[in-house]
């Protein structure tokens, strides 16, 4: 016996198609025809009604509730025209009719009522349907696809010609996290000559990092590589308001890819799934969240690892590993963690080389000179700068991108957007401009310190009235306790000089007098620089160490007097280098008020101009 064919969901879009079709056709029918070709009568005042009938010229009427049709007499036949009019509420009208002998009676029903009932049944809950269907392809991600998708994955796939345009090449400054990729692409290439031996193939390969270093583009690479099919999804899409919805699709994601095998899964964001099902020893939350994370960790044990089956590789990336549930970081699922982290100054200079070639350089562009000017940037920063070099060119009619345009690219993201529409009176800005010549002046002789490249008093983004540029001359990855003070001594630079010059003090001073107190406190707290606390840290380290929000580690608990003792050595951290700034701003008051005068004149000092001034900045001798 044959087997029918299953209905196809062209087959329901044909028949849904007809049904509206059929229901709109009967609504012409009921409605709309009627009015159209029925008889059209006249309709004319009340009024004109009452006078005819107190007349005697009216034969008969119908009295319903929003209509009153009537004939008028013709003769002796009595078979006049026909007119309609609208009621107003009137008592006496029964009376006056019965007087002058017209014939009236209520409005026979309609003759399609009978249809008007059934649609006014029918219609309201067909539109309801519609509406509901509606909303439920839109949350399913596409009108074709129909309610029962909602519970498909979302990820999107890239077959070998399309991943091939990526590759390890196109990526820099990552070269460990490059070489740990690189037996990734071999596992997928000659999956037999590790299983052979009895190696094996990792199941899942996580990608921890700041954001912006890469970790996509590495992901992307190793599928490029490979030549291999490329699953991408975001964690923040398994998720929906459905429960159940979640867990399913990251069912159909791990089916399709084994289809597909071998390939490559990768999980953007695992964290908006991965978070610890615990906090603070108690269990519970997102119960949708967990049923997907829990329906995750299921397919990543399910996975074969018989020498002749496919491998199928999950790489997921994250920059908040510390959140993540623990059965997740466990061998056997993610097996590695790879650290994508901010290239050091060769890898910023590569990936400059990569991103420069898509513009126009001059002659005068030194990249090692741009890379030595930005540390600290990631992958992503480095191609809006040179991004943002090029519209600077562009937008000063440049044909290609000129040494300067990066150092004003360079200022624009450390500093923000130039404001030269905010104007400061004479006043302020003759205090701004001491303000930030005193934290030249002290950060020149600072151990450690960056080199001062640029003092302006020209406004940049929100806040900031002026700046002084302060760029490393090497990448820093250790401090000891004499930079760090030398680093304090620098941010209260500013308001030594307001206090030694106008002999008061301004709100200008606010952001410095911030992070001067929040890196005593580290030191005090984190790096354990202090005599009379020892070597303890009184911090609860619970964030990864490069995610740097600007938020202070909440203290642990401890006892008043240690509270207090900890104050009391930040308080004393902050008065020796603020003491130390003054010193060294009293010790430089004729050049302070050199540089100040020229400062003034041209609004910013740099290059070769400003290290000579600086280079006459005296020492103080410490005692």
């Amino acid at each position: 016996m044959p087997i029918k064919d299953k209905p196809t969901p062209s087959r329901f879009r044909f028949l849904n198609n007809i049904l509206l079709i059929g229901g709109v056709l009967l609504l012409i029918a009921s409605f709309i025809l009627p009015l159209v070709l029925g008889p059209q009568i006249p309709g004319v005042p009340y009024s004109l009604f009452i006078h005819q009938v107190q007349e005697g010229d009216v034969a008969r009427a119908q009295i319903s509730q929003n209509q009153i049709q009537f004939q008028l007499k013709a003769g002796d036949e009595e078979t006049g025209s026909v007119f309609s009019t609208t009621p107003i509420f009137d008592l006496n009208l029964p009376s006056l009719l019965e007087e002058k002998g017209v014939e009236f009676a209520a409005a026979p029903p309609p003759k399609n009522g009978w249809v008007t009932s059934l649609l006014g049944w029918v219609i309201p809950p067909l539109i309801f349907v519609g509406i509901w269907q509606f909303f439920i392809r839109r949350g399913a991600g596409g009108a074709g696809q129909g309610m029962l998708s909602i519970g498909k994955s979302k990820a999107k796939v890239y077959v070998e010609g399309e991943t091939a345009k990526t590759t390890f090449t196109d990526v820099a400054g990552v070269e460990e996290a490059k070489a740990e990729l690189v037996e990734i692409v071999d596992f997928l290439k000659t999956p037999g000559r590790y299983t052979q031996i009895g190696a094996r193939i990792p199941k899942g390969v996580l990608l921890v990092g700041p954001p912006g270093t890469g970790k996509t583009l590495l992901a992307k690479a190793v599928a490029g590589e490979a030549g291999v099919p490329f699953f991408s999804i975001s964690g923040s899409e398994f998720v929906e308001m459905f429960v159940g919805v979640g867990s399913s699709r990251v069912r159909d994601l791990f089916e399709q890819a084994k289809k597909q095998a071998p390939c490559i899964v990768f999980i953007d964001e695992l964290d908006a799934i991965g978070k610890s099902r615990s906090s603070n020893g108690f269990y519970g939350g997102n119960d949708e969240r967990e049923q997907t994370l829990n329906q995750l960790l299921a397919e990543m044990d399910g996975f074969s690892v018989e020498a002749e089956a496919a491998p199928v590789i999950v790489l997921a990336a994250t920059n908040r590993p510390e959140v993540l549930d623990p059965a997740l970081l466990r061998p056997g699922r993610f097996d590695r963690q790879v650290l994508v982290d901010r290239p050091a100054l060769s890898g910023r200079e590569a990936i400059l080389r990569i991103h420069s070639q898509k513009v126009k350089l001059g002659d005068d562009v030194d990249l090692r000179a741009i890379a030595t000017r930005t540390p600290g940037f990631a992958g992503a920063d480095l191609a809006n700068l040179v991004n943002e070099a090029a519209l600077l060119a562009a937008r000063n009619q440049r044909q290609a991108v000129a040494q300067t345009d990066f150092a004003e690219a360079i200022e624009r993201v450390v500093a923000g957007l130039e404001k030269k529409s905010r104007v400061l009176n004479e006043k302020e800005k003759k205090i701004v401009a001491y303000h930030e010549v005193g934290h030249a002046l002290v950060g020149s002789l600072m151990p450690g310190s960056g080199r001062v490249e640029k003092i302006s008093i020209v406004s940049r983004g929100m806040a900031a009235l002026g700046y002084t540029l302060q760029l490393p001359t090497e990448d820093r990855f250790l401090m000891d306790e004499a930079e760090l003070r030398g680093q304090i001594a620098t941010l209260l630079g500013g308001r030594s000089a307001e206090e030694i010059v106008f002999n008061s003090i301004t709100t200008g001073a606010s952001n410095d007098l911030q992070r001067a107190t929040d890196l005593a406190e580290q030191m005090v707290t984190t790096f354990g620089m202090s005599k009379i606390l020892g070597p303890l840290a009184y911090q609860q380290g619970n964030r990864a160490a490069f995610l740097e929000d600007g938020r202070p580690n909440p203290r642990r608990t401890m006892s008043e007097k240690t509270s207090e003792a900890i104050d009391r050595e930040v308080k004393d951290i902050i008065e020796t280098a603020h003491q130390q700034a003054l010193d060294t701003i009293m010790r430089n008051r004729d050049l302070l008020e050199t540089i100040t005068l020229q400062l003034l004149e041209t609004e910013a000092i740099e290059g070769e101009k400003l290290h000579h001034l600086l280079s006459q900045v005296q020492a103080v001798s410490v005692s």
